[in-house]
């Protein structure tokens, strides 16, 4: 706005249950939504059934909404957080409140950079600093966008003394397993997940739902 730059913080939910809907933009369906938004929504169902469909297909019928957003949600910078909500939703593994996210994502999970990540730093921080900063907080950031950082002496102070915390991923999975305190879980040669990590949860869900489907038929 003019001279001033500023970052603010939106919370992300995510609703997933049986059907065969694929993933709903709420912010599109009331006509909220730009089309570089549009785009997030279908790079997520397409990173969705790259992951976990390769086999078998998968059905799924989910909402993901900015809350209590009353503008236009435009631009792919929540893209990781987007798929996060969706994927704590269908795993049923809660994520950690304490930290924001930014970061557009590819297909393949690669994470890229955004703009403006030194405001989205400083505007999160300003919030946790009104709560009470109590070493838990912090955010996410691409990789790539390190080198843009420029902070603020009150920011870069917390960092070092260990109030906040600023995190840097190459991938989405390191920012899955920030958020859950769990392994994400690489693929094994027999095509499943090991028990106890993320992906494992989330296939066994996917799997739940379309054997649900298939019995209604």
């Amino acid at each position: 706005m003019g001279d001033y730059s500023f970052g603010k913080p939106s919370r992300i939910t995510a609703k997933t249950y049986a059907g065969r809907a694929g993933v709903v933009n709420l912010e599109r369906e009331t006509k909220m939504s730009g089309k570089i938004h549009e785009k997030v929504i279908l790079i997520i169902t397409s990173y969705l059934g790259s992951k976990y469909a390769q086999k078998k297909p998968i059905s799924l019928s989910a909402s993901i909404t900015f809350e209590q957003l009353y503008d236009m949600v435009e631009g792919d910078s929540a893209t990781c957080a987007e798929l996060y909500a969706l994927l704590s939703s269908i795993s049923g593994v809660p994520l950690k409140q304490s930290f924001a996210v930014t970061g557009s994502m590819d297909q393949n999970g690669e994470v890229q950079p955004i703009g403006g990540v030194n405001q989205k730093i400083e505007g999160f921080f300003q919030l946790c600093k009104m709560r009470g900063l109590d070493k838990t907080q912090g955010i996410i950031i691409p990789k790539r966008n390190k080198k843009n950082l420029v902070l603020n002496n009150e920011v870069v102070d917390a960092v070092k003394k260990g109030l906040f915390a600023i995190y840097t991923i190459d991938r989405m999975e390191e920012g899955l397993e920030i958020l859950t305190g769990m392994k994400a879980g690489e693929e094994g040669k027999d095509g499943t997940y090991p028990e106890g990590t993320i992906n494992f949860l989330v296939e066994k869900r996917l799997t739940e739902i379309s054997e649900a489907l298939e019995k209604k038929k």
